[in-house]
């Protein structure tokens, strides 16, 4: 398996299929300027980088870095494609404390077996939405707690659709990592509220359709779902 777009500049160029089994979904936006949407948990660097340079956009910068949430297979390429490529990188500042301070535990770099360093983080938001123009477009960034408490979505309007980054949707939802299911449920009815065309996922891939995308968040609504 390789390289996916799937809207109109938008591309999956890593995940467990295919640059490293350990890695998340990794996304990448062609804005007039690339955003990278996660990073995977950074044995894959070569790899992901070797997949932008495929894509043929030679003079096309990577300027944003997007780390939906600060778990290691998520994070743990951020530090060597930030070197890399000069890139900002952006996170709720609830998750980028984390980050910066290299906790093993919060991060799950323990489980991986990775010696996290502290990264600092260039663009910290507290609110509940953040929005970035780049190039002519405007990325909107949710705060959707629940998996971790710094979690983010995101989502652009580009060329008739509405495309959703939901990352880890699925969970898994651990007290360790301060997971919060009535926070999670919340989040959930919000990404819903969107009324998206296509989700990109933080695991499972992507879901072509208003339709298969509800199914999807619903079904874990149904299974895990917490009234406040």
């Amino acid at each position: 398996m390789g390289i996916k777009e799937i809207h109109d500049g938008i591309y999956l160029i890593g995940s467990s299929d295919i640059t490293d089994t350990k890695d998340c979904c990794v996304y990448l936006l062609n804005l007039g300027e690339f955003v990278l949407i996660d990073t995977g948990a950074g044995s894959s660097v070569g790899s992901l980088v070797a997949n932008i340079d495929r894509l043929g956009f030679k003079s096309t910068p990577l300027s944003t870095i997007i780390l939906t949430h600060c778990h290691i297979d998520h994070i743990g390429g951020a530090a060597a494609l930030q070197q890399k490529y000069g890139a900002r990188i952006v996170m709720h500042d609830l998750d980028a404390a984390t980050l910066e301070r290299g906790d093993p535990r919060l991060t799950a770099a323990h489980w991986y077996g990775v010696n996290l360093k502290p990264l600092p983080v260039d663009v910290k938001f507290a609110g509940l939405r953040f929005e970035m123009s780049i190039g002519s477009h405007e990325l909107v960034l949710l705060h959707t707690p629940g998996h971790t408490p710094g979690s983010i979505s995101a989502y652009i309007d580009k060329s008739g659709k509405r495309v959703l980054f939901g990352q880890d949707i699925h969970g898994p939802f651990l007290a360790d990592f301060g997971a919060n299911m009535r926070d999670w449920t919340n989040s959930m009815k919000q990404l819903l509220a969107l009324n998206a065309d296509i989700l990109c996922e933080g695991h499972f891939g992507i879901y072509q359709s208003n339709k298969k995308l509800t199914a999807y968040i619903e079904r874990y609504l149904e299974e895990y779902g917490e009234e406040g």
